[in-house]
């Protein structure tokens, strides 16, 4: 299966998926440094603002201690006058609470540090830091001032904080989508490979990834372990051709000069008919190895054409009815017309036969079995079905291997590879291959289709 590496694919890759925890990660990281740039301005900016109202409560207390009352309510005025941008709000209130000085109203006025609520003319109602100190004869001096400034600056630096952390989080997910893109079509390639070594091309390798250093040593490691496999099964094939060759040859120099004895000897006729039989099995078990292992090693995808399918299949169904119904049996084809596959017509035509005769030679007088041919979603449906005793379910994953045989089917005539070399024969053409839950027994495959106008 490759990967899809459509636009839409990208946000489901691993690689946009780190990206939205990064971004995330970056996103709780902004909020974090706001709080704390907030804490330390606001901290920094109350401290200021109260070492100012100290600063200048005791110059104006200094005014009071050298010229009195009078002195005061002058350096008040041109404290008041000088400070331009009414930097401070002051008020100078008498022992009777009475307001001598200043646009604090006189109730506000505190003694000590607080924070007050005031309204100004151009900008309404404002919170004030504000220091009260009594200077002597029930003189109370206030002294405070807003924090506008302060708060225009962790505003500025709120913003700051937001602005960037959006930004930072959405380059994140813009790179994470682009990297989930340039990775998903650097894999979609390396799936493809895969694909045809996997369909029996062992000539294929890898290409390199290229995002990485790490991707490449992966890459170029896979490909040995390629190179190191495809030489011991090219051995191991190599050794098991050459076995099945040579003992092939004397076999058939035995099963040759037990046909010459033959009806030379009355005794002996019965003894040299049962060693042709048992050197007939040998060398039929010998052909099926041999065939397996050619088709397992991709012997014939070069042959690989457009098949009809629907055709094959009518002309075997045609052959095998008259045969079917002499061993007591009865052979339906339901085959739906122009159906298509890819793939080796005597490969295709090999594995249909083998379904129908183990139909025929593995099930009691009276079975019906049916051969279908259907049309899928992109997909061919083959199935070949009788109503005969089945398979215990538990046998269904083992019929496919070599020299296996249910209890139903020891004693018959075969070797044990018949569904061998059809699973080999699925495989090497990429069908998927099962068995169907009874009752009798149903293996249907499964085909990509393909135009039959190619045909």
């Amino acid at each position: 299966m490759t990967v899809n590496s459509a636009p839409l694919a990208a946000l489901r890759s691993g690689a946009f998926r780190f990206a939205l925890v990064l971004a995330l990660v970056f996103a709780l990281g902004s909020i974090a440094l706001l709080w704390v740039v907030e804490r330390q301005v606001g901290g920094y900016g109350l401290e200021a603002t109260e070492v100012m109202l100290h600063a200048e409560a005791r110059v104006l207390a200094g005014e009071y201690a050298q010229t009195g009352r009078d002195g005061l309510l002058k350096a008040l005025r041109r404290h008041g006058e000088g400070a331009g941008e009414n930097q401070f709000h002051y008020l100078l209130r008498d022992g009777q609470g009475r307001r001598l000085y200043g646009d604090i109203p006189a109730g506000q006025g505190q003694l000590g540090e607080a924070t007050i609520r005031m309204s100004e003319a151009d900008s309404g109602p404002v919170m004030m830091r504000q220091f009260g100190l009594r200077i002597g004869d029930g003189l109370v001096l206030v002294v405070a001032t807003d924090f506008f400034d302060f708060d225009e600056l962790r505003a500025r630096l709120a913003r700051f904080t937001m602005l960037s952390g959006a930004a930072i989080t959405l380059f994140a997910l813009i790179g994470g989508y682009g990297a989930g893109r340039l990775f998903l079509r650097r894999l979609d390639g390396v799936n493809r490979q895969v694909e045809r070594i996997v369909a029996g091309d062992s000539a294929e390798r890898l290409p390199a990834i290229g995002l990485a250093p790490e991707f490449d040593t992966l890459t170029r490691n896979l490909n040995h372990m390629l190179d190191h496999k495809d030489a011991a099964m090219e051995g191991l094939r190599q050794v098991s051709t050459a076995i099945a060759h040579d003992l092939r040859t004397p076999l058939m120099r035995l099963h040759q000069r037990l046909e010459r004895l033959s009806g030379k000897t009355e005794e002996g006729d019965e003894a040299v008919e049962a060693a042709i039989g048992e050197v007939e099995d040998i060398l039929s078990t010998f052909q099926a190895l041999l065939r397996i292992g050619m088709i397992e090693g991709g012997v014939g995808r070069s042959r690989f054409r457009p098949v009809p399918l629907s055709e094959q299949l009518s002309r075997m169904a045609e052959t095998y009815a008259p045969v079917a119904e002499d061993e007591g049996h009865r052979l339906i084809a339901r085959i739906a017309p122009d159906l298509c596959v890819e793939g080796d017509a005597e490969m295709l035509a090999q594995l249909f036969t083998n379904l129908v005769e183990n139909a025929i030679v593995h099930t009691p007088e009276g079975t019906t079995i049916t051969v279908d041919l259907e049309a899928g979603a992109e997909t061919v449906l083959a199935r070949i079905s009788d109503d005969g005793p089945g398979v215990d379910p538990e046998d269904y994953e083992k019929i496919f291997r070599r020299f296996y045989r249910g209890a139903a089917s020891k004693g018959l005539p075969g070797t044990g590879l018949g569904l061998s070399l059809v699973a080999a024969i699925a495989e090497v053409h990429r069908a998927e291959c099962r068995v169907m839950p009874g009752p009798g027994f149903a293996l249907e495959l499964t085909f990509r289709a393909c135009p039959l106008s190619f045909s």
